[in-house]
Formats: C-alpha cells, structure tokens, sequence
C-alpha cells in the first residue's frame, strides 16, 4: 500500500483528529481539562491530547479521568510517567482521493429510536465502539430487510473540513450484496455536500476491509496506533513558578 501526504494544515488536523473534532466541531460533546479532553462517556471512548509528547498535557489527562481511570489515546506506545499501557492497538488511515459518492435510495435516517437495534448489529459484527449517543454525532445510515436493520454506516469524529465514515458493518447473512459499499457511498456524499472530506479508520489486521476501502477510492494517508492507557495514580506534574 503506497501513503500519500496532505497539505500541511490538513495533515495536522488528521494526526490528531480527535483533539481536532474535540476542539472543534465536536466541543458540545468535550469534557476537557487544560490540554486533555475526551468525549462524554456515553458518546464515544476517545480521549485526545494536544501533544503526547508534553507532560502538562498528560497531567491534565490524569485530572480528566482521576486515579486508577483509563483513556483511550492514539498515538501512543510507551507509557507516559505515572501511567502503564493496558493494550495496544494498531490501525490505518485513509483518506478519499477517488470514491464516488452518491445517495442510496434504500438508506434511511437513524435516530435515537434506532439505537438498540444499531447497538445490537454492533455487538454481533464488532466494527468498532459504539455507544448509546454515539448516533449524535453525525449522519448514521443503515439498510433494513423486511424491517429489519441488515446494514449501518454514519460519522463519527469531525475534524475542521473533515468527517470519518464509521460503524460500516452488514449482518453475516446479507454480506456479499455490497451494502456496506452503498452505505459508504451514500454517507461520503452528504459529507461532500458540506463541503468537506471523508476519511476513516481501520484496523491494520483487517485486510479484506482495507481491501474493499481502497477499491472504492481511499488511499492509506498513515499507519497509527491506538492504546489503552490507566493512570496508576503517581503523582502528578507539580507546576513551578
């Protein structure tokens, strides 16, 4: 898989993407302390920092989430002081160079109401979190046979000019018929009606689905890592005069 490089403003916004959102589009759903913030517990489990390289910034992340409290953080693989890494998890970007985006005229709008239904064809196709608010943060899509939810697509971090396609999953017994392509044509095109540019993530051990990705008009932007970090509760950074 070849990587392609963004402008320079674009490729800091999506280097860090959840503190983008956070401090951006995304703030109505920011819990922040200082140079740390997470989305609220029931929206979603990311956490972002300005900087994992500052230690300020991991002291304001330990008074976000208390001693003995866990955060889900990108980029990170060593444990900062006073923090171990539970689990590491690593995963690809890409980025839309060529999709075609374009509505699905069996696609219909998911709302709150919809939530145990989108909650349960999660946990049975595991794409990724997903959380009872979660549908609030964006346009979530979905498919359904004979009343049924088979399919499901939406937006979940909104970074400044750019939204990630998230949740693509289709029901074990309809794979095969190329929902989860419709769906994530269908959600590309109201993100590219506002004007702005689908991404989205995926597990770099996924390979049929970065397979189907790039077949439809992503590239790989950047290889990253995502870690599950827990303060062990030692002391924080004492500020100096």
């Amino acid at each position: 898989m070849s990587v392609i490089a963004l402008d320079a403003n674009s490729s800091h916004l999506l280097d860090n993407p959840a503190w983008a959102a956070l401090t951006g589009p995304h703030a109505r759903f920011a819990e922040r302390v200082g140079n740390a913030v997470r989305y609220q517990p029931d929206v979603a489990p990311f956490h972002a920092l300005s900087d994992e390289d500052d230690p300020r910034a991991w002291a304001d992340l330990a008074a976000l989430v208390g001693p003995g409290g866990t955060a889900a953080v990108r980029g990170v693989t060593e444990a900062a002081e006073g923090w171990e890494v539970v689990r590491t998890g690593h995963g690809v970007q890409l980025v839309d160079t060529a999709l075609r985006a374009e509505p699905d005229p069996e696609a219909v709008r998911l709302g709150p109401d919809d939530v145990p239904e989108i909650l349960d064809l999660v946990a049975r196709t595991e794409p990724g979190p997903y959380l009872p608010r979660t549908v609030e943060l964006g346009t979530y899509l979905g498919i359904r046979h004979q009343g049924r939810l088979i399919a499901l697509a939406g937006e979940r971090l909104h970074p400044p000019g750019w939204t990630e396609i998230s949740a693509v999953c289709t029901d074990p017994a309809h794979r095969g018929r190329g929902l989860a392509t419709r769906l994530v044509r269908a959600v590309a095109a109201g993100i590219k009606e506002r004007g702005e540019h689908p991404f989205l993530h995926a597990s770099a051990t996924n390979a049929n689905a970065i397979r189907l990705y790039e077949s439809i008009g992503f590239t790989l932007r950047r290889r990253t890592v995502f870690s599950l970090v827990r303060h062990t509760g030692a002391a924080a950074l004492e500020e100096t005069a």
